[in-house]
């Protein structure tokens, strides 16, 4: 029985009586998004059970069953081959859950998973989420849809203002319970010269354990204990740009500043320039001025990054808990992108005094693993 099943209000998947193609809807009709003017209450707190406490260490289910599984870069990042997540078993998803939890993010491809599947695999990883104001699928508030080609000029001219270090996010930390597992599916890339490569469009993933352990100790220490003021306040400029509806109220909400994972154990940073506002207790100039340096850490700290080149249908799992990520709007003169995104929620934020660094939590195995031989 997965963890997380009785948890969303909204109509069931059996419940759809004509199953939507995405990729072909977007392809005949471009943009298919729809903007409902409905009015959801406010999110309820919930008590998320993580499925990652019922993996097996070892990954077992994952490792003796893929193809090939391998790492991308030394701090995060792994690609799995050979394994369809429309057909994972619970034990499987198990073991993803703290996969992800270790590596940050896991890139599956050539995955047959349609959002009506994807609704259901996204229930079993936490309370799915419902944006206050992208567009989704007819039909399907749980999937938030990604359209962007060259002829919306409003959205070009947008991101063309906009340097690319401001798209840093980790999703919808202006919720009480931010999101844990999020699950982005990627059906159409365009691009011209059209010889079957991938031109632009990437998409880089950053730790957030590695963003604290390049940190020094006395500013670990520092941070350990702030709290920072996380906003939606972007989202409602854009619906004001827009003219879309804002459905749910954003509702500013205060989280630490360094975060511990609640499977692993380990401590990471938890702010960033999209939604993290000011540092609580500071006055303004010195909240602006430690942000900006955390933020310029997460931006520049290209050794603890992956950057990922996509391919049609591909599918990235990674968790909000232990990273970053940011957009690369690098094609807008040369084609377009379409997929669609799920976002289980899981726990509200916490910081434990007794946690460990990734480093220091690694490096005490390794010792204790060498001393027993």
């Amino acid at each position: 029985m997965p963890p997380n099943t009785t948890n969303n209000s909204v109509e069931s998947v059996s419940e759809q009586f004509q199953k939507l193609d995405l990729k072909t809807l977007a392809r005949e009709k471009g943009n298919y998004q729809v903007y409902p003017r409905t009015n959801y209450p406010p999110l309820e707190p919930f008590e998320h059970y993580d499925p990652g406490k019922l993996a097996d260490p070892k990954k077992a289910s994952l490792y003796d069953n893929a193809e090939r599984i391998f790492d991308l870069t030394p701090s995060i990042g792994t690609e799995v081959h050979g394994l369809q997540l429309s057909q994972l078993t619970d034990q499987q998803k198990n073991d993803l859950a703290l996969l992800t939890a270790e590596r940050g993010v896991i890139f599956f491809r050539n995955q047959d998973l349609d959002p009506y599947q994807g609704v259901e695999f996204g229930k079993y990883f936490g309370r799915l989420h419902i944006h206050n104001i992208v567009g989704h699928p007819p039909g399907l508030p749980y999937i938030a849809s990604i359209f962007y080609n060259e002829q919306d000029p409003q959205t070009t001219k947008l991101f063309e203002s906009r340097s690319a270090d401001e798209g840093w996010h980790s999703d919808i930390t202006y919720e009480n319970q931010p999101a844990g597992l999020t699950f982005l599916k990627v059906s159409i890339i365009d691009t011209v010269p059209g010889d079957g490569d991938t031109i632009g469009g990437d998409t880089i993933w950053a730790s957030a354990y590695g963003a604290y352990d390049k940190l020094s100790k006395p500013m670990q220490q520092f941070l350990e204990g702030l709290e920072a003021v996380h906003t939606g306040q972007v989202h409602k400029d854009n619906a004001q740009r827009t003219g879309h509806f804002i459905r749910r109220d954003f509702v500013d909400y205060v989280h630490p500043v360094i975060r511990t994972h609640p499977l692993t154990g380990w401590k990471g940073l938890f702010v960033q320039p999209g939604f993290t506002k000011s540092i609580v207790g500071l006055n303004r100039k010195e909240s602006d001025v430690l942000l900006k340096f955390l933020f310029n850490h997460i931006a520049g700290g290209h050794d603890f990054q992956v950057r990922f080149k996509w391919t049609e249908d591909t599918v990235a799992v990674w968790d909000n808990r232990a990273t970053f990520h940011c957009a690369i709007f690098d094609y807008f003169t040369s084609g377009r992108r379409h997929g669609w995104r799920i976002t289980p929620t899981a726990e509200r934020p916490y910081y434990d005094p007794n946690s460990k660094s990734r480093r220091e939590d690694l490096a005490e195995r390794a010792e204790k693993e060498a001393n027993s031989q």
